[in-house]
């Protein structure tokens, strides 16, 4: 791998990312509004006709399909970048599941598995708190939620 991945993100990755911050800035927003009242006070002068309203949802078409290419890669990038952090901090957290790494790349199936043991661990430390015991610390979870296998280990 290339140094320069590691650092620098690509021309298309750099202009999605700009756009989609631009596209969120209240400056758009109101150059938006603003190109929306012209097309709106321009109406009696085109008589409100078929063309006069072709315009604004050829324009507003056009930008929302474009939109939805550029703010689906920041959104792609910014979620990879985010399951990368998350998974340093369980690698650098003493105690933390490493199995727990990466889970997005599981199936359903697998991660209902290991969210049925959460639920069951959330259920028992509650049923603890009931009982007057804390609920803090660091508990096992069977590793049956890791298991492909049906049924656990």
């Amino acid at each position: 791998m290339k140094k320069r991945f590691l650092y620098r993100a690509g021309a298309f990755a750099r202009f999605a990312r700009f756009t989609s911050f631009a596209a969120g800035h209240p400056a758009a927003f109101v150059t938006a509004l603003v190109v929306i009242l012209l097309w709106a006070l321009t109406g009696p002068m085109f008589h409100f006709s078929d063309t006069w309203q072709l315009i604004i949802n050829t324009g507003t078409t056009i930008a929302t399909f474009l939109m939805v290419f550029l703010i689906q890669n920041t959104q792609n990038r910014d979620a990879h970048a985010i399951q990368l952090k998350l998974d340093e901090l369980i690698r650098a957290t003493r105690g933390a599941h490493t199995a727990m790494m990466d889970l997005e790349e599981l199936t359903d199936s697998e991660l209902e598995k290991i969210k049925r043991a959460y639920m069951d661990l959330a259920e028992k430390g509650r049923q603890g708190l009931r009982e007057g015991v804390s609920d803090t610390g660091t508990p096992e979870i069977g590793l049956g939620a890791f298991s492909k296998k049906p049924g656990g280990a």
